[in-house]
């Protein structure tokens, strides 16, 4: 089976100051192996034998600063071995007006969209965005309508208690095409909270400009679970259709917990019951036609 790797990462640590610098709380928990250099070429052998064809890479937070130095080291890489295919890049979707922040981007050849993680929760280890609502802010809202503009997509990161309001976003920018990161990230797994998580994902999926990775899903168990990315899969697909899927490998973040190989595999195995033509939208076909591959 073809494959499209639609959500990695690699890094230098000395670019990142949650790697290089004191020991930060992260959403994914303790993270003390991935603390080095993860290269493309480490990248390359993860993925060795897998059926990835394709890749694209999405910023790894970087100073806010530096998103075209991000960005133009990607493009380096890209020119030296050929991957990645994509690049979601940083800009700042909460000033007044960003888009000479994107034009700056544009000149990378592989640019394919933006992503400002716009998730927050009670719980300050799974916060990363300054307030909630963030997706209600007017600036926000006009600088994402812009995209449309330059073809770009916006990978969309938000929890469930703030899917109305990303529902509401994506309403209000009919034009472009959000990814949702990571099926919605389900961090409560209590019958109470996988209903909130599905209701909030209703109403993304009541948007038809709304598609979503099935990634990170061992983020909050910190495993390789075939029976829960299995349920993840079915009420995923059974919302938004195989063909509003895309499948993400969020390496090396997964890599904490299991190999590459073997996450494949049970996402394999958990879309093993959809048809062949679901199996091939949902790990090809979509991320090739989100992401212009």
């Amino acid at each position: 089976m073809r494959v499209i790797d639609s959500h990695f990462h690699i890094w230098r640590q000395a670019d990142l100051p949650w790697l290089s610098g004191p020991v930060q709380p992260r959403i994914f928990g303790p993270y003390e192996p991935i603390r080095r250099d993860y290269p493309m070429a480490e990248y390359l052998a993860d993925l060795a034998g897998s059926g990835v064809e394709k890749s694209v890479y999405v910023q790894a937070n970087w100073p806010v600063d530096r998103a075209v130095e991000e960005a133009a080291w990607i493009e380096t890489v890209a020119l030296e071995t050929g991957w990645p295919h994509g690049l979601v890049a940083y800009a700042d979707m909460t000033v007044s007006d960003a888009r000479p922040a994107i034009d700056r981007l544009t000149r990378f050849p592989r640019l394919r969209g933006i992503r400002q993680q716009l998730h927050w929760h009670a719980n300050e280890q799974y916060r990363f965005a300054s307030r909630p609502d963030l997706c209600a802010d007017p600036a926000l809202r006009r600088n994402v309508a812009r995209l449309a503009d330059y073809g770009l997509v916006f990978d969309l990161q938000v929890f469930a208690g703030q899917m109305a309001g990303a529902a509401d976003l994506a309403a209000s920018c009919p034009r472009v095409t959000f990814v949702l990161q990571h099926a919605g990230m389900l961090e409560d797994l209590s019958p109470a909270g996988r209903d909130a998580w599905r209701t909030g994902m209703a109403r993304l999926a009541a948007q038809p400009n709304v598609v979503t990775k099935l990634s990170g899903f061992g983020t909050f168990i910190h495993r390789n679970d075939a029976d829960h990315i299995g349920w993840l899969i079915g009420e995923t697909v059974a919302l938004f259709g195989a063909n509003r899927c895309l499948w993400g490998s969020n390496f090396p973040i997964e890599r904490l917990w299991t190999g590459y190989g073997a996450l494949l595999d049970a996402h394999r195995r958990g879309a093993g019951g959809l048809s062949a033509a679901d199996q091939e939208a949902i790990f090809f076909n979509t991320a090739r036609r989100v992401y212009r591959l």
